[in-house]
C-alpha cells in the first residue's frame, strides 16, 4: 500500500487497529511490533502479531494494537497463501538459508513429471515435524536455542491441511511454489519433505506470505512508510500543544 494511502486513513489506535504490515526480510515479526509499539509512544499500549513469519520470510503480517489484541488468536487461526522458491539437489540444517549447505544430490535423476507430481503427496491433510531451527519451544526453550548449541530434541508430528500445493516455475536448481495451509505449517519441513520424496534434497530459498484469511498482501504498509506517519503525526500534535500552551 503506497504512503499516500496512510494520509487518508484515520486510527485510533487505543480502541484497536488492524495493521496490515509487509515484513521486511531478515527482520523478526517481533522487530515489527516492536518498531510499531516505539512509534506508538507515549501512549502505552498493547500491539501484538497474528501469525509469526521466520526472518528470512517476507510479506503480510498482521499487526493488532489497544483492545483489538484480544482477537488475535482469531486471525491467527485463519487460513495462510504463501509463494516461494525451493533450491533441489541440497539441504541445509535449518532447511532454509540460514545454515550452510549440509549435503548434495545430483539433479539429472530428476524430470519436471517428477517434480510436479511430488507436490500430489503433500496436498490436503499431512503430518510434518517441525524444523529443529523453529521457534517452537520444549521445557520452555525455544527449538532453535537449543539447535544452536548442538542439542538433538524429540520433535512431535503435528497435522496440517495444504488445501493448495502448486508448482509455478521449474528452472533447476530452483523450483517456485504456491501453497494454501492450514495455522501451524511449516513450509521449509515441507520443502525438506518434498525433496525427500523425490529421494534428493531441498531447502528453501525465499518464502512470501501473500494472504492471511481475508486479508492481503497488496493492501499491507511498508513499515517505514507507518513509522514515518505516526512519527509526523506525534510531531504535529506536538506543535499544535505548544501552540495551545502559548495562547
Amino acid at each position: 500500500m503506497s504512503a499516500q494511502k496512510l494520509l487518508e486513513r484515520t486510527f485510533n489506535f487505543a480502541e484497536g487497529e488492524l495493521l496490515l504490515i509487509n515484513k521486511p526480510y531478515k527482520w523478526t515479526s517481533f522487530d515489527v511490533v516492536g518498531k510499531i509499539r516505539n512509534s506508538l509512544k507515549p501512549l502505552k499500549l498493547k500491539v501484538g502479531h497474528a501469525g509469526t513469519l521466520d526472518p528470512l520470510a517476507t510479506g503480510l503480517l498482521i499487526l493488532c494494537t489497544g483492545k483489538l489484541t484480544k482477537q488475535i488468536d482469531t486471525f491467527q487461526a485463519e487460513d495462510k497463501e504463501y509463494t516461494g522458491t525451493m533450491i533441489l539437489g541440497a539441504t541445509t540444517p535449518s532447511f532454509d538459508m540460514e545454515t550452510v549447505v549440509d549435503q548434495e544430490y545430483p539433479l539429472t535423476n530428476l524430470t519436471e513429471e517428477a517434480i510436479y507430481a511430488a507436490a500430489a503427496p503433500f496436498t490436503g491433510d499431512i503430518q510434518q515435524y517441525p524444523p529443529a531451527h523453529s521457534a517452537v519451544k520444549v521445557n520452555g526453550e525455544r527449538l532453535y536455542v537449543k539447535a544452536r548449541r548442538g542439542e538433538e530434541q524429540e520433535l512431535r508430528l503435528r497435522f496440517v491441511s495444504v488445501p493448495v500445493f502448486e508448482i509455478t516455475r521449474i528452472a533447476l536448481p530452483e523450483v517456485d511454489f504456491r501453497i494454501v495451509c492450514s495455522k501451524g505449517t511449516y513450509i521449509r519441513s515441507l520443502v525438506s519433505d518434498f525433496g525427500k520424496h523425490l529421494e534428493n534434497g531441498a531447502y528453501l530459498s525465499k518464502l512470501t506470505r501473500t494472504r492471511s484469511g481475508n486479508f492481503f498482501l497488496e493492501d499491507a504498509f511498508e513499515v517505514t512508510d507507518l513509522v514515518e506517519y505516526l512519527k509526523n503525526k506525534r510531531e504535529a500534535a506536538a506543535a499544535e500543544q505548544a501552540d495551545t500552551n502559548i495562547q
